[in-house]
């Protein structure tokens, strides 16, 4: 894994900046979803450290797909991607037009602009591929939605998903939306998991369960 400099020619054009604000998607099917390159995440706290995993199905027809070129948020500096054993995975990197100063003192002045996977060996159409990225959402990106247009390259041509939708519109209406997750203020409350609710439910009846045998050791010592 290496960085590089940018190269314009793998820049995705979105026609404007890809953090926008106040669009949340509209949830769709699993079916929809599954055709589209997706980020599995529904939501994300803003200031916090994720890891978003974005999902490639077949993008071009049946012809394998030998590249994804992820593009990353303006707001968002660094990204580290998870290593694929199928694919080398390089960070392009861009100059900041002003210096900043990280959490550890230190100025920084160049940010990931995009995360290129480019496959050893060709994703198959009829199979899928994941990648995760690790970073830090923006701290002032509460409700806003983040985009992560990316560029699905085949051995006979390509798909870029890079549609975002327009106020009100449901992003599964689009032929190729680009990636996106919803960015919530922090602290914000989060439902209760599935699994939080059954393990409370176990305990409450296994809880029931020792009470309700206590009651009957202590009936039958009296009798």
């Amino acid at each position: 894994m290496h960085a590089r400099t940018a190269r314009p020619a793998r820049t995705v054009a979105i026609g404007g900046t890809a953090l926008l604000g106040a669009i949340a998607l509209a949830l769709g099917g699993a079916t929809a979803a599954s055709a589209h390159v997706s980020i599995a995440e529904d939501s994300v706290e803003a200031g916090a450290y994720a890891i978003l995993t974005l999902g490639v199905p077949h993008g071009c027809g049946d012809s394998p797909t030998t590249e994804v070129a992820i593009q990353i948020p303006e707001g968002i500096n660094a990204v580290t991607p998870t290593r694929n054993a199928f694919y080398t995975v390089e960070k392009v990197l861009e100059e900041l037009a002003e210096p900043i100063t990280d959490g550890h003192g230190n100025e920084v002045t160049q940010r990931v602009s995009q995360v290129v996977y480019t496959a050893m060996t060709p994703l198959p159409s009829d199979q899928r591929d994941a990648f995760e990225l690790s970073l830090q959402i923006p701290a002032d990106a509460a409700g806003q939605t983040l985009y992560f247009p990316t560029l699905q390259t085949c051995e006979q041509g390509e798909t870029a998903w890079v549609q975002i939708p327009a106020d009100g519109q449901d992003a599964h209406e689009l032929d190729a939306p680009a990636p996106a997750i919803a960015v919530t203020a922090a602290g914000h409350e989060q439902d209760v998991p599935v699994v939080a609710l059954l393990i409370g439910a176990l305990s409450l009846g296994a809880l029931g369960l020792i009470t309700g045998v206590v009651a009957l050791l202590r009936g039958r010592k009296r009798a």
